[in-house]
């Protein structure tokens, strides 16, 4: 099915949308199905990929379609410049028509355009209350998007965002699901270990993993895998004051 204009084309999308959520909702395969069919949806497009937004203004590539499109994406953080970087902290979609010619990025478009990337659309990846990241269409020839694809393109991107959205909330979920196990598991330790409740057991592993600066999770962790508590001095935190027995709650 291809898309076109009216009816039959919010129908292809709505299809496009299923496949997109369709069997594991976790990030990696989501990302990775997002720019295959991206390729297979944009016509002119011949490479994507994703750029996600980091902590401290950082940007890495979640998934691409080809060795090119990763590397095409790294030109620009290395570079510090280009069509991706601008769409993620500029809260906009770029176009580059020819990027040989294009001088806003006068060190990244020469480059890409040695690679054999002859014109880019980079759209913005966001939701109501936050930018995600940017879907990075990349296309051999320049002046490959016309108007009609480039609306196709943020129709895609579009899909794609709820898509990206529903698995980094479904992965956060399993994460938190996972470290809530994982501590439960450590609490019934100490709780077997040195006879204490599990409420005590938590206060424990609360106050260790402050001491040692280390996140709950962790500690847990290193709980499960020694089947006790380990030295503090081996974490890096600071021994219990006069000697006391670390299970006792303070």
């Amino acid at each position: 099915m291809e898309p076109t204009s009216g009816s039959r084309g919010a129908a292809y999308f709505a299809q496009v949308s299923s496949e997109l959520m369709m069997t594991e909702r976790d990030e990696t395969p989501t990302f990775q199905r997002i720019v295959d069919r991206a390729v297979e949806v944009v016509d002119a497009c011949d490479h994507c990929g994703i750029s996600m937004r980091q902590r401290r203004r950082q940007v890495h590539t979640v998934a691409s379609s080809s060795p090119l499109a990763a590397h095409c994406d790294e030109l620009q953080y290395g570079l510090e410049e280009g069509p991706c970087l601008e769409a993620i902290w500029d809260d906009d979609s770029y176009l580059v028509q020819d990027t040989r010619t294009d001088r806003r990025w006068p060190r990244w478009g020469p480059r890409v355009a040695d690679e054999g990337i002859g014109s880019v659309l980079s759209i913005r990846m966001a939701t109501s209350t936050e930018t995600l990241g940017a879907l990075n269409l990349y296309a051999s020839r320049p002046h490959a998007y016309d108007e009609e694809s480039v609306d196709v393109a943020l129709i895609y991107a579009a899909h794609a965002t709820n898509a990206m959205s529903t698995a980094q909330m479904v992965t956060g979920l399993q994460t938190a699901l996972q470290s809530r196990h994982l501590i439960g598991v450590a609490q019934g330790i100490l709780v077997h270990r040195y006879d204490v409740s599990l409420e005590h057991a938590f206060d424990v592993l609360r106050r260790y993993s402050s001491n040692a600066n280390l996140k709950l999770r962790d500690l847990a962790a290193i709980v499960v895998e020694r089947r006790d508590l380990p030295p503090l001095d081996e974490l890096g935190g600071t021994p219990e004051r006069s000697g006391e027995d670390p299970t006792v709650a303070g």
